[in-house]
């Protein structure tokens, strides 16, 4: 496309805005997400149209009509097509799938008849009025197929695995209960992140840990280095069952945390809090001895809790030395999950409450998809060269 034919369809969504105003936007947004699409094309293709080029990766392969149904109305699309079927627009494909998991929540709660006025009017507004539950069930049915590939593709080598849980709000039988949200986070030999698996129960803490650790093993996950994770009810054992050989390392940050509910004093905390990062920051493990040595000695007669919590909790923090430097800083707590826990949250909040475990699972894991798919073809996030 011409950079005539772009400026011309840029002014045309102008004075469609210009002329009706948001009655417009629709109509406005249709024709400059067309352009973009075939903007994008072009540059995948690598060559524009009727260009010769070395780097021409394929051929432009004309256009499919897409229905989408977004906030400002129906959108009429035409996605651009390529002959080696390898295409696929950004702006079609990101947030695409989490969109569609977080209105069948929604969607279930209001047609099993557990929706709040709230959620009715979130209903109304993402999903349309008439909803059905065999509409529900269909769409889910096509969402989960895609969904569960994705939870049991192949894994391959592993060097660092984190693993983290969560708790959200599911009905079962009438009454609202805890369910568990396990999580875990693969540092490929690539030094880049990837989502290796979700899994969502409320069953016991150790049998489900023990479970989601199985399923990863049996999908092929392998030479794992070395595991972070908070010290979670089950999780010790489980870790110990499945990968017994494995260094684990404990999170610092949660571990400092801990640490404030063991001091006898308010006035205390901020030098206790100091003595901690002191261990942490040491250069080395010898040195991280000495550090908690000092602090033990410090507190053994002010508060001697504290000292003998300190004495037999926070060695399981410096197995972090382990590691080449230049790995330390990033491994030693569980705080790069950080932004995947307030995406889930911001997302499970509109919900609410989970009518299922099912719907839960659904949301969580097409959140979680997007998120590796950002990772994996994103920077490096640790060197192994």
């Amino acid at each position: 496309m011409t950079h005539q034919n772009q400026s011309n369809n840029t002014h045309e969504a102008v004075q469609l805005l210009a002329d009706n105003g948001f009655d417009g936007m629709a109509q406005a947004m249709q024709l400059l997400i067309n352009e973009a699409m075939v903007i994008e094309r072009g540059e995948y293709l690598g060559a524009g149209p009727y260009e010769r080029s070395e780097e021409r990766r394929s051929y432009a392969n004309g256009f499919k009509t897409k229905t989408v149904n977004s906030r400002i109305g129906k959108l009429e699309l035409q996605v651009p097509q390529t002959r080696d079927c390898q295409f696929y627009p950004s702006a079609l494909e990101r947030g695409e799938r989490s969109e569609r998991a977080l209105k069948l929540a929604i969607a279930e709660m209001y047609v099993q008849g557990v929706s709040t006025r709230k959620v009715a009017k979130i209903t109304a507004e993402l999903c349309g009025l008439d909803i059905t539950s065999s509409q529900v069930s269909r769409a889910a049915a096509l969402l989960d197929d895609e969904l569960d590939k994705w939870r049991n593709r192949p894994l391959g080598q592993v060097e660092y695995l984190i693993l983290d849980a969560r708790y959200e709000k599911v009905r079962v039988d009438g009454t609202v209960r805890d369910c568990a949200v396990l999580i875990a986070i693969g540092v490929l030999p690539s030094g880049h992140r990837s989502v290796l698996g979700v899994s969502v129960s409320l069953s016991e803490a150790e049998v489900h840990w023990r479970d989601f650790l199985q399923t990863l093993c049996q999908r092929g996950m392998q030479g794992v280095k070395f595991i972070v994770s908070d010290d979670h009810s089950g999780l010790k054992a489980a870790r110990k069952a499945i990968l017994p050989a494995v260094p684990w390392q404990r999170c610092q940050f949660h571990l400092a945390q801990n640490a404030m509910q063991h001091t006898p004093k308010v006035s205390m905390r901020k030098q206790v809090a100091n003595d901690v990062r002191n261990i942490f920051n040491a250069k080395d493990a010898t040195d991280a001895q000495i550090e908690l040595d000092r602090f033990y000695d410090t507190y053994k007669d002010t508060a001697p809790k504290l000292a003998n919590w300190a004495e037999d909790n926070i060695p399981e923090s410096l197995a972090v030395f382990q590691l080449p430097r230049e790995h330390q800083k990033r491994m030693r707590t569980t705080n790069m999950l950080e932004r995947q826990n307030k995406e889930i949250k911001r997302r499970t909040r509109v919900a609410t409450l989970f009518p299922n475990e099912a719907s839960l699972r659904r949301l969580v894991t097409a959140i979680l998809v997007e998120l590796s798919d950002e990772w994996e073809t994103g920077t490096r996030y640790l060197n192994f060269n």
